[in-house]
């Protein structure tokens, strides 16, 4: 039995996080004892059609700004959050988070702590952001910040400033650098492919699957080699739909990522990418 408390609070925010139930996010809270993320996959494992948890979410408001070096080979994404939407559209508050961003490529920061180290005209970063936390009164920081190296990073910017997407192409490749950033903010893979899912990430679709599978009346007493089939079968649906170069191409549901890119360049290929979400 839990011993945590699940306030209204929790439950409003798993709510947010996957649109389920009220009652059913209570309960799902109350079974994982107040854990967010086992909250989200016992919701999952009940078959509510709920999003993944992803690593992406970033603080609920706030600028991010995603760019490159002049030579498009390093990419950049730095959030700088804040608590209401008010400050994160002010144009000024736009204007010191690109000032920050500018500052992390002039100098390479490979960290959001050496990033805060780093000056602008003269003062350091993390003095900066002291400052405007004292003239607007609202708590804000270096929330996030990543970095790729590639022979040729795009970088999108979507939303208002509210998602920033940097992907690493093997080749340069302006024009669909774009088109892949623009792919990967619209349908949040989890990796570039399959080979490139974390194992963490696979057990852990796959323990959903085996339990919704355990729970359908259908499968009662099917062999545990059948169960295992359509288990593959199951993970390798979510394989296309979830990596990257596996996906519909959102410009042409006809062609694969994988398949888009060859068309541009037999030899061009996705190295990795970053993206980063407010909300």
């Amino acid at each position: 039995m839990s011993t945590v408390t699940v306030t209204a609070q929790d439950i409003n925010k798993l709510r947010q996080a996957t649109g389920a139930g009220m009652m059913d996010c209570r309960k799902a809270l109350t079974e994982t004892n107040g854990d967010f993320e086992a909250a989200i996959d016992w919701l999952r494992k009940q078959g509510q059609k709920v999003a993944a948890k992803r690593s992406d979410r970033e603080a609920k408001e706030g600028v991010v700004i995603a760019q490159t070096s002049a030579d498009k080979k390093i990419g950049y994404i730095v959030t700088i959050s804040c608590e209401t939407d008010f400050v994160s559209k002010n144009a000024d508050f736009v204007a010191f988070a690109q000032s920050i961003a500018d500052a992390a490529v002039a100098s390479d920061v490979k960290s959001a702590e050496e990033l805060n180290e780093v000056s602008v005209n003269g003062t350091k970063v993390s003095e900066l952001i002291n400052d405007k936390l004292a003239s607007i009164g609202e708590k804000i920081g270096v929330s996030r910040f990543e970095r790729i190296e590639a022979p040729y990073v795009a970088s999108y910017i979507h939303g208002s400033y509210r998602m920033g997407v940097l992907v690493g192409l093997s080749k340069e490749a302006a024009e669909a650098g774009k088109d892949i950033a623009m792919q990967i903010a619209a349908m949040n893979p989890v990796a570039v492919d399959a080979a490139s899912v974390p194992a963490e990430t696979i057990t852990r679709e796959r323990d959903i699957v085996m339990d919704l599978m355990k729970q359908d009346p259908k499968m009662t007493g099917k062999p545990q080699q059948m169960l295992d089939k359509i288990a593959e079968g199951k993970m390798n649906a979510f394989f296309k739909e979830q990596t990257l170069q596996a996906q519909a191409y959102v410009k042409d549901g006809g062609k694969s990522v994988e398949e888009f890119l060859q068309s541009v360049d037999k030899d061009l290929k996705v190295t990795e990418f970053k993206r980063v979400a407010l909300g």
